[in-house]
C-alpha cells in the first residue's frame, strides 16, 4: 500500500493525469504513420542525423563509404547463391539463441510479477 492507501501501482501504468492526452484530438493517418506531428518527427529526425553523423565523422565513416559497402554486401550475397540463404540462418540461429532465452525469462518475470 502506498500513503494515498491505494494498492501499489506497475511504474509503467498510466496515471489519471495521463487521462489528458486520451482527450487530445485523434490524430491523421499520416500524424499515426509518423508518431507523431510532422513538423516534430522531423526536428526530431535531424536532431538524430546530427549526433549519427558526428559520431560517423569522428569514426571517419563517410555516407559513401556506408553505401559503398552496402552495396558490396549485396553483390557478395548475391553471387553467393543459397550459400546466402544459409549464412542467414546461421545468423539467425545465432541471434535467437541469445534472444528466445531473455525474452522467455523476461516475459516469466513479467507474469510472476502479475500474480
Amino acid at each position: 500500500m502506498t500513503e494515498s492507501n491505494s494498492p501499489a501501482r506497475h511504474p509503467f501504468e498510466p496515471r489519471d493525469t495521463d487521462g489528458a492526452a486520451a482527450k487530445a484530438p485523434p490524430q491523421t493517418e499520416l500524424e499515426r504513420f509518423l508518431g507523431g506531428k510532422p513538423s516534430a518527427v522531423a526536428a526530431r529526425l535531424v536532431f538524430l542525423s546530427l549526433i549519427v553523423g558526428f559520431f560517423l565523422v569522428w569514426l571517419d565513416i563517410r555516407p559513401m563509404d556506408v553505401l559503398v559497402s552496402l552495396r558490396h554486401i549485396a553483390e557478395r550475397f548475391w553471387n553467393m547463391g543459397f550459400e546466402a540463404v544459409r549464412d542467414i540462418a546461421e545468423y539467425l540461429a545465432a541471434g535467437a539463441a541469445i534472444v528466445i532465452p531473455v525474452w522467455l525469462v523476461l516475459r516469466l518475470l513479467d507474469m510472476r510479477a502479475r500474480t
